[in-house]
């Protein structure tokens, strides 16, 4: 069946318009289209991201048709960009390029600037291009010329395409345009075998036939084109090319970052993308890309006016590098061209009306009876006669799938399974379901069909994507975890004590299969804990736990130590609140900015915000807003965008009349900052100013001075601002940058202003004292931990110091146009390491970097770095924070075992600032023994390699050094005897009981949750999960679930990573439930079985004794009062399903008011 009827344009003399066109209704157009033509489809978007959903919709709708789908990726740099496309963008390319010229039928997008480029010539990508079959015979030294020769990189481990190894008979390969990497086998020298493998493991995938080769680049590097090269820059410009970093290394076959903005002097002839392109194709250009490419257009002349007058990167003119406007829509003319409009155009032809609506308004409402009532409406209407309505719905993931049909049962509807559209046209059920993400559905009113996806039912986007969950980013969630519990590790049941985790063990009980961790105790006692109390059990933390005290069994020992540390804790709550309550008490400044303003501030930042991100900037902002002076900590990982956090803090401020202070620990990083802020606030009437050692005397006075008189808005300063006697003419906002790398009397002097204004600190990984006051409520906090868009974690490596290692690595980077980290952290020896690494690495130039060096020097080192006028930087931690240079993407750690886990992590953060996969290895001495403690931090470094770790790092740093030094001996005592995390459980209820008024009793710390027992099998079987640490974390998690709507997500979320729930995993959630809910009723105990049960209240139960009283008498058949705290019921409860309704029914009657 055919929906869109319109025929496009099938010669260049026909003018045919497409309106009023949906995003998916365009797709299913352009898919039906490319179908029913016999050559290929050529879609031109405005933007990448259209381009990025048009395929996405295109590959829904063609699902089990044979159609090609190609995108020809836009480089993600700008402009004359001094930096590179990441290798798997230009992979993407060459795949594309070498597939157009023999493409028969499909589809191609590509964004109208990406056209704009000039390119190779057509013959480029075959003519260095090859493949290899298993079978073939195969020469070794030929196969390393061919792969020298097409640009590839020899290493010992391929990670990145363009790399290749030889290890005896074995050669791994990752070519350009594949998935993964190869690995060859010969036998002599023939191809015996082909497999696929995982350049993160290194095993194999699966085997293959066939391996195709294309060049690493999109320009060729050998010594003609290299000549071709060198001759063309000097007919191109004048000056001396020799102070060129560019010339330079194309000179020494070095690739530098941004030389595809001077690719065309490789070439004596460039081509363009319709110079690939076969014959016959259909053209499609989508909404108003004249204006797109105008604007396009006008960017290249900017920049090139304003970056083009630089010596040592002079540019090429535009029309060297791209296509004028006029050129490419000269082009388009040739060709039968399809205009598509999304929107009703006045004065535009109308050859075509669209028959794909949008989906009308089936908005779920969940405060409404029926929640469906929308969309029941909609399903129900009449629209063609007798023909009643065909829906397909569509679900994100087959997680989402489930949770959409069990909301559909609600009314009456049971969709049919169905893989494809096609499927769907075919079929003769008129409610049916799928899974894909599609982002918008579509209403065809003629054909009697509607497409519904998630968006259309819940009013948002539900695309899921790959990050975690918010309930996993939370500190609480994070500390308390028990994901990196191994066996033997300490833990605290809350009524038993300290005991050893011994694993995770399958019992029967009661003719019930349960899974429960295995704790020994003192005596090699025994405990079974059943998962579902896992809300018992917390990790010891805080110290040493080979050296926990394991406690008796039955002994009142613990006890007595729980009451300590409860009296203990009831005088640390009185006296923290005490603090918060005084800081509560100041009046602080309620910052009143322009609303208008402020959101014109924020839409000029260049990326999307990330959720944390965003949510960060709000609650600061918040914090801003109210009347209570702010003291919060943003904890986030080097790059993750806690500069802008405080930028629209600075903002907030500043606008609202008050001045801001912004304290760096170092002055290279105070001068970033100076020209990031000032650069942000170029747009405004906003002063910033910077106080640091790069200033002379007479500067820093003059600066001073203004500051006092109000005429300096920002203050930029590293620790002389401490030091200062400076008054500020109205100062409103400090926000401290690492507070970790101040010494003890400068956080003193910090700790003076909190008293009169608002405090942001922000760090990567906070120090723990900090966390601790974070933890405790006292300060806020906030958590970055989702990476920007296509960030990539740092691969991170422990190694002995070997030369070969040092410069494997520093070739692997220097040989892709990149830049390096060697860390020394010894002033006296730095000179002979680097005069070492010289000799050691003659393709780099070095160059050294340490804080004796006078200012102006160091400042002139670090631009010529940031600039790429070297590639080799030997320093010390002076790189420590902040210094962004996104094109060096390698770090080198000597003696790594000298260092912090706070140090080594941000230094690790020096790399990975831009797409391109970053490394960092940790250089151990090749002789000397590494202590106890270094080697934990070691393995908790290599082991965070998620982005976003910081969190996570700074709690094992608090387990490594124990909690003693963070409060004090007295407390410390206790936390030995009862562990971290039990303490901080306490604590925090303690807090919380006084702030709600209640009475501090030993209950208070001491509550050990509520008990429930359907003796049904409730379980995650090892045969759906056999990961016994990702059970248990799961267990855990749903332990942890505080709503119906968290256990929800947890559900779908499984779903999708492990598939259907089991019976019995789905019983777990249903006992979480009934938990949740019994909680709130103030029970103690639930047990229901076959022939009854009992619920136990506690003596604060909400619920009213006259309720109680009266399903006692109304029903004295099932229901019994017992010792006053329980209610009984006998009755046969066989089945599962009518157990657990009747304790849901029960419930219902306890919270009815009476």
């Amino acid at each position: 069946m055919r929906i869109f009827k319109e025929n496009p344009a099938l010669n260049s003399d026909q003018k045919v318009h497409w309106r009023d066109l949906t995003s998916s209704g365009l797709a299913l157009a352009l898919t039906e289209a490319s179908l029913n033509h016999d050559g290929l489809t050529v879609v031109i978007t405005n933007s990448a991201k259209e381009a990025s959903y048009q395929r996405g919709a295109i590959e829904f709708f063609s699902k089990g048709q044979d159609l090609p789908i190609l995108i020809f990726p836009d480089w993600e740099t700008l402009p004359y960009d001094i930096f590179s496309p990441h290798q798997d963008i230009i992979s993407g390319r060459l795949k594309t390029l070498a597939k157009l010229p023999t493409t028969k039928q499909g589809i191609l997008l590509v964004p109208i600037t990406t056209i704009m480029h000039r390119l190779a010539p057509v013959d480029f990508v075959s003519s260095r291009s090859f493949h290899y079959q298993v079978g073939d015979e195969l020469d070794r030294d030929n196969l390393q010329s061919q792969l020298n020769k097409v640009g590839y990189n020899r290493v010992d481990t391929v990670y990145e395409h363009g790399e290749f190894a030889f290890r005896g008979s074995i050669i791994d390969i990752f070519p350009m345009g594949a998935k993964s990497p190869f690995r060859l086998d010969l036998l002599d020298t023939e191809v015996e075998s082909l497999r696929l493998f995982d350049p993160e493991s290194q095993r194999t995938i699966e085997s293959v036939q066939r391996i195709d080769v294309l060049p690493a680049r999109e320009f060729p590097l050998d010594k003609q084109s290299i000549n071709t090269f060198l001759n063309k820059w000097h007919d191109c410009f004048d000056n001396n090319p020799d102070p060129c970093p560019v010339y330079r290394d194309v000179k020494e076959s070095i690739a530098p970052q941004g030389i595809e903005y001077y690719s065309s002097l490789f070439f004596e002839k460039t081509a363009t993308l319709f110079d690939y392109l076969p014959e016959n194709i259909l053209l499609f250009t989508l909404n108003d890309v004249e204006t797109t490419a105008d604007q396009f257009w006008n960017d290249i002349n900017t920049r090139y006016t304003e970056y083009g007058v630089d010596p040592e990167r002079p540019l090429l003119k535009p029309s060297a590098v791209f296509l004028t406007v006029d050129k490419i829509f000269h082009k388009m003319k040739n060709l039968p061209r399809t205009k598509v409009k999304m929107a009703d155009v006045v004065g535009e032809a109308k050859d075509s009306i669209s028959p794909v609506h949008h989906v009308p308004d089936v908005t779920v409402n969940v405060k409404l009876g029926n929640p469906l009532s929308k969309l029941e409406s909609f399903l129900n209407s009449d629209f063609d006669g007798e023909q009643r309505l065909k829906v397909l719905f569509c679900a994100e993931s087959s997680g989402r799938r489930e949770v959409l049909i069990d909301l559909l049962k609600s009314i009456n509807l049971s969709p049919r399974d169905v893989e494809t559209w096609t499927d769907f046209l075919q079929q003769k059920d008129n409610c049916n379901i799928c899974t894909f993400p599609l982002d918008e559905g579509i209403f065809c009113p003629e054909n009697n069909l509607c497409l519904i996806t998630e968006s259309d039912l819940f009013g948002q986007q539900v695309m899921q994507r790959r990050r975690r969950s918010a309930a996993a980013n939370s500190p609480d969630y994070i500390f308390k975890s028990l994901a990196e519990l191994k066996v033997n590790a300490a833990v605290v049941h809350i009524e038993h004590g300290v005991g050893r985790y011994k694993g995770l063990v399958t019992l029967e009980v009661d003719k019930t299969t349960q899974e429960f961790l295995m704790l020994t105790y003192a005596n090699d006692a025994k405990l079974y804990v059943p998962v579902s109390s896992l809300h018992l059990i917390s990790r010891f933390g805080g110290g040493d736990q080979s050296a926990a005290p394991l406690n008796h069994l039955g002994s009142d020992k613990w006890d007595k130590a729980k009451e300590k540390a409860a009296k203990q804790v009831r005088d640390t709550a009185v006296e923290l609140l005490d603090i918060y309550s005084r800081r509560a008490a100041r009046n602080g400044f309620s910052c009143l900015p322009n609303e208008q303003d402020y959101l014109s501030f924020s839409s000029d930042f260049t990326f999307e915000e990330t959720a944390d991100q965003q949510q960060a900037i709000d609650a600061v902002r918040n914090d801003l807003l109210s009347p209570q002076p702010m003291d919060r900590l943003v904890c986030g990982d080097v790059g993750f965008g806690k500069t802008e956090v405080a930028m629209r803090a600075a903002f907030t401020a500043v606008s609202s009349g008050k001045q801001v202070v912004i304290l760096v620990p170092t002055t290279l990083l105070a001068h970033q900052h100076l020209q990031n802020f000032q650069d942000r606030f170029s747009n405004w009437p906003v002063v910033v100013e910077e106080l640091s050692r790069f200033k002379t005397n007479k500067q820093q006075d003059q600066v001073i001075a203004a500051v006092e008189q109000g005429n300096v808005d920002i203050l930029i300063s590293t620790h002389k601002l401490l030091h200062a006697e400076i008054n500020f003419s109205n100062l409103g906002l400090m926000i401290i940058d690492e507070e970790h790398r101040f010494g003890v009397r400068q956080k003193e002097k910090i700790k003076s202003f909190r008293t009169e204004i608002d405090i942001l600190t922000m760090t990567a990984t906070p120090i723990p004292r900090t966390l601790n006051m974070s933890m405790h409520s006292i300060r806020d906090l906030s958590i970055i931990a989702t990476p920007p868009a296509k960030r990539l974690s740092v691969k991170t490596f422990v190694r002995k110091y070997e030369s070969r290692v040092v410069r494997e690595a520093a070739l692997r980077e220097i040989l892709r146009g990149g830049q390096v980290y060697y860390l020394h952290n010894d002033v006296k020896s730095i000179q002979r390491v680097a005069d070492e690494l010289s000799d050691l690495i003659p393709e780099a130039t070095v160059n050294i970097a340490h804080g004796q060096m006078r200012e102006r020097h160091l400042e002139q080192v670090m631009s010529d770095f940031y600039h790429q006028r070297f590639n080799f930087l030997v320093c010390t931690t002076i790189i420590e924070t902040g210094i962004d240079i996104p094109s060096a993407n390698t770090i080198l750690i000597d003696r790594a075992d000298k260092f912090g886990l706070a140090q080594l992590h941000q230094l690790r953060g020096r790399v990975g600032r831009s797409h391109h996969q970053a490394y960092a290895y940790l250089m151990l001495p090749k002789e000397k023994k590494v202590t106890a403690d270094a080697n934990k931090r070691l393995q908790a470094i290599s082991a965070a390699d998620q982005l976003g770790s910081g969190f996570t790092l700074a709690t094992n740093d608090l387990e490594i050094r124990g909690a003693g030094e963070l409060l004090g001996e007295e407390q410390s005592g206790h936390i030995q005897t009862i562990g971290f995390t039990l303490y901080l459980e306490m604590l925090d209820r303690a807090i919380t009981a006084l702030k709600d008024g209640e009475k501090l009793t030993l209950d208070t710390s001491l509550e050990s949750g509520i008990e429930v027992n359907m003796h049904l099998p409730a379980l995650i079987p090892d045969d759906y999960l056999p990961d016994v640490n990702m059970r248990l974390t799961l267990y855990k998690r749903i332990s942890d679930c505080k709503t119906s709507r968290d256990l929800h997500e947890l559900q779908v979320e499984m779903i999708d990573r492990f598939g259907l729930l089991p019976e019995t995993t789905k019983t777990l959630f249903k006992l979480a439930e009934i938990k949740q809910i019994g909680t709130t009723l103030g029970l103690k105990k639930i047990e229901a079985g076959p022939k009854g049960g009992r619920l136990q209240f506690t003596p604060n139960t909400p619920v009213e004794p006259i309720t109680i009283i009266k399903m006692v008498q109304t029903e004295p058949d099932i229901f019994r009062l017992q010792n006053n705290d329980q209610l009984s019921f006998t009755l046969p409860l066989n089945d599962a399903e009518n157990r657990f309704m009747f304790v849901s029914n029960v419930f219902d009657k306890l919270l009815a008011k009476p």
